[in-house]
């Protein structure tokens, strides 16, 4: 086995152009799971964990956009001053494992591993974010939408890198939130994030850990945008709220497994997303 620890991401990509089909390595937080329950076996690896190119986030001004290096780890989402821009990428990073995981983790493995469970991964699609690859002779882009293929399926080709991912700074309520079979440490057996853009008048919901991928629910939004006006302050009552939620639940297709059963999953997105949307209702106005 070949193990190549680049210091750079020229160095990654040639490593990956000599090594075909070479495992890349960031954390390792989902991979080594893979590797010691035998589901999975190494023969080239590229570590990148100490290439701080992928490290890197700085916000474009003009564009009102920032990118995220795909190394950046979990724990400095969840803080200061990333956390500020990102409320809802913060609030997913601070449910991923332990503060030793959340330390190694990074949106490049989410992205790799493409699991619908994939705590960053709902925030990525409600923000309609753009994934940028490069390999050693080319770079491209995608949406999050055509990077998601399927269950930890996903558009990437074996020489390229997931290097960064480009989200918009919105004005208004950002929300996350999840379910599992406990507080803390856990897998999501449901997970909502719920993005008000208070400028552009649209709310977007993504699911997830429902689907072979994570959910857009574009019939829920659109169902919405008819009922009421969306630009800020939103006017949403509960009966309203109650129902968005039933019919984002209506858009996913879960299944029972051991963490969960369909009915439940199908469940908990419904109150989840009534009550994030409640919360971006509230977002912002002055108490009395």
């Amino acid at each position: 086995m070949t193990v190549v620890n680049a210091t750079s991401l020229q160095q990654a990509l040639e490593a990956l152009h000599d090594h075909p089909g070479a495992r890349l390595v960031q954390g390792g937080t989902d991979l080594m799971v893979e590797v010691n329950f035998n589901r999975t076996t190494l023969h080239d690896v590229v570590a990148l964990r100490r290439v701080n190119e992928l490290k890197r986030w700085h916000i474009a001004e003009d564009s009102q956009t920032i990118r995220l290096g795909a190394g950046i780890p979990y724990a400095e989402m969840e803080r200061s001053p990333l956390c500020h821009h990102l409320p809802a990428l913060a609030q997913a990073a601070r449910t991923v494992g332990s503060p030793q995981i959340r330390a190694a983790g990074s949106l490049g493995g989410n992205l790799g591993t493409c699991s619908p469970a994939g705590d960053g991964l709902p925030v990525l699609s409600a923000l309609d974010a753009t994934v940028h690859l490069q390999s050693l002779d080319a770079s491209r882009d995608l949406s999050i939408h055509e990077f998601m293929l399927g269950v930890k399926k996903n558009a990437r080709q074996p020489n390229e890198v997931i290097v960064a991912v480009t989200l918009p700074v919105l004005n208004g309520f950002q929300g996350y939130a999840k379910v599992g079979t406990r507080n803390a440490m856990v897998i999501s057996a449901a997970s909502v994030c719920v993005v008000h853009d208070a400028l552009g008048g649209t709310i977007r919901v993504a699911l997830g850990a429902v689907a072979p991928t994570v959910v857009r629910t574009r019939e829920a939004e659109a169902w919405l945008a008819s009922q009421t006006n969306l630009a800020a302050p939103l006017t949403v009552t509960p009966e309203l709220a109650r129902e968005f939620g039933r019919r984002a639940a209506a858009e996913c297709s879960p299944i029972d497994d051991h963490r969960s059963t369909a009915s439940y999953r199908r469940h908990a997105i419904a109150v989840l997303v009534e009550r994030l949307l409640l919360r971006a209702n509230d977002h912002g106005k002055s108490p009395r």
